[in-house]
């Protein structure tokens, strides 16, 4: 993998939490507005500009993406945001209860990205790669990293380490989801050559979250390296043609469960439904009360294990033997055999995508906001499923292979505004 250093753009020390921000693409316009409320420092007036403008205002209105680019130029003016004199990197760490995983902050290739070296697992939508392009373009910046995953390092998890003996640039807890978020600044140049020297030897990295941030952020590369393709001086490689990427060793990663809620039992009876899944599944009701005994008691179990919720019990669904093929890296997914197996074969549910009676909830609100959208009469049932491993992400990625939709949940997010890469 080739990477590089770059001259960070960051918020002095005292004013990082406020302005940094979580991600654009995981609160919508009205819950960053009241985020923001109050702070002309939030991270939110650039990454969500619509919140400027009066509610209803369309996010890809042209004015909006302007709006974007003033409060960016707006930022380094007032010092918000200052931009380091060197080329560094940064070590990010997120500390969710109790377990840290420690990230390198680089300047990720184009081209690697472009010709497969990183490699994607879920499909992207072309109208929200245009709109991050859009921003990209407008900014000229990458303010937001992607997540990336490599195979892990003894010799890179040395560096790190040594690194965090320092004193932090940033060491903060974030609401509201109280996890904590610590930055330090790699400044000695030996240490930065050998960063780099080792990602070279690294074949494959792999994007762990922010799908539309990578193709945006190529793209946009791809484009000027298309408009000026005799740029390069002396071997050198333009800074546009790098973006910014925080790349976690994929054994410290925490992937969780990506759950379905869906609105109706396709013209079933609750009984007609259980007796159809015990086709292909084991099916056994949980004794006691889950809001009792602690969500742990009905939560699936291991893979091919399933947890429903439907009319005010839990369920264990086991997927029967040859149900599935073992051998194959998408059918063995647990998100492949209840799509296949529930919610087609026996809910008529053909395309997660765009069938309105079903919704996704991400694990981290757990088990009771399924059983709590369940109870309400919004949905008819719920089905909780055990996440999928990092291994397996990487094997369906090495294969060309692309998950289903909705498969995977990291967290803790990256945390947006602790540093932001200009294109020039």
């Amino acid at each position: 993998m080739k990477i590089k250093p770059f001259k960070g753009i960051r918020p002095p020390k005292e004013l990082v939490e406020q302005v940094s921000s979580r991600p654009y693409d995981v609160l919508n316009s009205e819950e960053a507005r009241q985020e923001a409320a109050g702070n002309e420092m939030s991270l939110y007036h650039i990454i969500k500009p619509e919140i400027n403008f009066a509610p209803g205002t369309d996010e890809h209105d042209p004015r909006v993406y302007a709006e974007a680019k003033q409060q960016f130029q707006r930022f380094k003016l007032k010092g918000w945001l200052v931009q380091d004199q060197e080329e560094k990197y940064y070590v990010y760490a997120q500390t969710m209860n109790g377990k840290t995983q420690y990230g390198l902050v680089v300047g990720a290739w184009v081209d690697d990205y472009l010709e497969g070296r990183i490699k994607k697992h879920e499909l992207t939508r072309k109208d929200k790669e245009e709109d991050r392009m859009k921003h990209v373009r407008t900014l000229n910046a990458n303010m937001e990293p992607v997540f990336f995953a490599y195979p892990h390092r003894d010799d890179l998890d040395a560096i790190v380490a040594e690194v965090c003996k320092g004193e932090p640039e940033y060491d903060f807890v974030a609401a509201p989801e109280g996890f904590r978020h610590t930055f330090w600044v790699i400044n000695d140049k030996k240490t930065i050559q050998r960063i780099t020297d080792i990602f070279a030897e690294i074949p494959a990295m792999y994007i762990a979250d922010g799908h539309h941030r990578s193709a945006a952020a190529a793209g946009v590369g791809k484009e000027r390296k298309d408009l000026s393709p005799t740029l390069r001086k002396g071997g050198e490689i333009p800074e546009y043609e790098f973006f910014m990427a925080v790349c976690f060793p994929d054994n410290q990663l925490t992937i969780i469960d990506y759950n379905r809620v869906v609105k109706d039992l396709n013209g079933l009876t609750e009984e007609e439904f259980l007796k159809a899944l015990e086709e292909d599944f084991i099916v056994k009701c949980y004794n006691g009360d889950a809001s009792l005994n602690g969500e742990n008691s009905v939560k699936p179990k291991g893979l091919h294990n399933f947890s429903l919720y439907l009319g005010g019990k839990w369920y264990s669904l086991t997927a029967k033997e040859g149900r599935y093929n073992d051998a194959d890296p998408i059918g063995v997914l647990d998100v492949t055999i209840s799509s296949n197996l529930i919610l087609d074969k026996i809910l008529g549910i053909k395309d997660l995508r765009t069938d309105k009676r079903i919704d996704f909830v991400g694990g981290i609100r757990g088990l009771g906001e399924l059983k709590k959208r369940v109870d309400s009469g919004e949905m008819k049932m719920a089905l909780a499923l055990y996440p999928v491993t990092m291994q397996q992400i990487i094997d369906i990625a090495d294969s060309g292979n692309i998950m289903p939709p909705k498969t995977t949940w990291f967290e803790p997010k990256l945390r947006s505004g602790l540093v932001v890469h200009s294109l020039e």
